[in-house]
């Protein structure tokens, strides 16, 4: 096996990490739960931690880490311009602001028109998003059951799990959840007192659930019959994630915006919402939203260089490439524990027959990688774009034996 065995022979409690995390849970609120780890720093697919245990890295900061860890391109672009210019406030813009707004339009092959409005997370580009809703003069939203579009207030009407949602409610009025995939579901919902359907061209955090591409479609000619706003949240099938520069470039369906952050910096703290034609390009005005620093010069340069290395390195024929080996290699294993792999490009769930995924995932962190289990019965893999076949094949090939592991019923005292 790799060095990544060499973490199997240690635990959480060694000493800098015990350390680290104490300090950690006497300085920080309790919003995540006690810190898996505590990582020190990072290369390609591979990061370390403060004990110096190296770890496979399968989920990539959560799709944020597009390039990996310590990627030349990343480093300098952010060095460079660090060292030139910083901040400016949106009394004034800077040329890498003006070129990756171009660029972002180029890539999703806006029509004429089209605009960018930057801001600092996915979150935020939802709040964005709803307010664009707003302005058509309508105040009901449509989203999907299973739906995660963020935890800032407004992006929570929209989220879908109680548990997130219900100690803050009320939340804002005027939102239906419709079954996902569900298009009589969705022909119900839609009517003249909506103002947008939001959808996720990949649910992520209901288990990697892909829309289907024919219930897309529908979305858009619906969304058009009733004269309100498709907005898609890109935030994590975007910026290659799934082999296509956008999720919903594979259903061939133009949107009226989509969101989108996480990958778009990688790793530097970045949203966008993405207005497609004049037509929705104007509906918000001067004064109507802002952001203090989003798109400032040094997150937009870190855009540039994230996009200029995923089209150098070929990176979204690679997506697709390395996920097809991925899902075949791991059904090929034939274990009885799992029932499917599930998404698109390297966005993946390895669904399992129990509810085990949580002990899966310690197992493999023991063994060095790191995996999410997103759903009692998934497990989502959101690598870096730039790992590889080979390091892919070394979390399949430690599967079976984690799997084993984790369906052996344990030993009662």
């Amino acid at each position: 096996m790799s060095d990544a065995s060499t973490a199997s022979a240690t635990t959480a409690s060694d000493k800098a990490s015990a350390a680290w995390i104490e300090r950690y849970e006497g300085s920080l609120l309790n919003l995540f739960g006690r810190p898996q780890l505590v990582l020190d720093h990072g290369d390609g697919a591979w990061v370390w931690d403060v004990d110096g245990r190296r770890y496979l890295d399968l989920v990539g900061g959560i799709a944020v880490n597009a390039l990996g860890h310590n990627h030349p391109a990343l480093v300098a672009a952010v060095s460079k311009q660090a060292g030139q210019l910083v901040h400016v406030s949106n009394f004034f813009t800077s040329i890498p602001q003006v070129e990756l707004a171009e660029k972002l339009l180029h890539l999703a092959k806006a029509p004429e028109g089209s605009a960018v409005f930057f801001c600092n997370s996915g979150t935020e580009a939802l709040e964005a998003a709803i307010k664009l809703a707003r302005r058509t003069g309508r105040t009901g939203i449509v989203a999907a059951e299973g739906a995660f579009h963020g935890r800032t207030t407004g992006a929570l009407a929209l989220t879908h799990k109680p548990a997130y949602r219900e100690p803050f409610e009320p939340l804002i009025p005027g939102v239906t959840h419709v079954p996902w995939g569900d298009e009589a579901a969705l022909r119900s919902a839609l009517g003249p007192q909506t103002s947008a359907l939001v959808l996720e061209p990949i649910q992520g955090e209901a288990g990697v659930r892909p829309a289907d591409g024919d219930y897309l479609r529908l979305a858009r000619e619906l969304t058009h019959e009733v004269g309100a706003l498709l907005i898609l949240d890109e935030v994590q099938t975007g910026i290659g994630r799934t082999g296509a520069w956008f999720g919903f470039q594979h259903a061939g369906v133009v949107p009226d915006a989509i969101t989108l952050a996480k990958g778009l910096g990688g790793g530097v703290p970045i949203g966008a919402l993405m207005t497609f034609g004049p037509r929705v390009s104007t509906m918000l005005t001067p004064g109507n939203h802002g952001s203090t620093f989003g798109g400032n010069p040094l997150a937009c340069a870190a855009g540039l260089a994230v996009l200029g290395a995923i089209e150098s390195q070929g990176l979204l024929e690679h997506a697709r490439v390395a996920g097809e080996h991925l899902e075949r290699r791991v059904l090929a294993l034939g274990h009885p524990l799992v029932t499917g792999v599930r998404g698109a490009g390297l966005m993946r769930a390895i669904t399992l027959a129990a509810d085990v995924s949580a002990t899966v995932a310690a197992l493999a962190r023991e063994a060095g990688f790191i995996v999410n289990p997103v759903a009692p019965d998934a497990l989502r893999l959101v690598p870096p774009l730039v790992i590889t076949t080979d390091e892919l094949d070394l979390l399949i090939d430690a599967l079976p034996e984690l799997l084993d592991a984790a369906s052996t019923p344990k030993d009662t005292p």
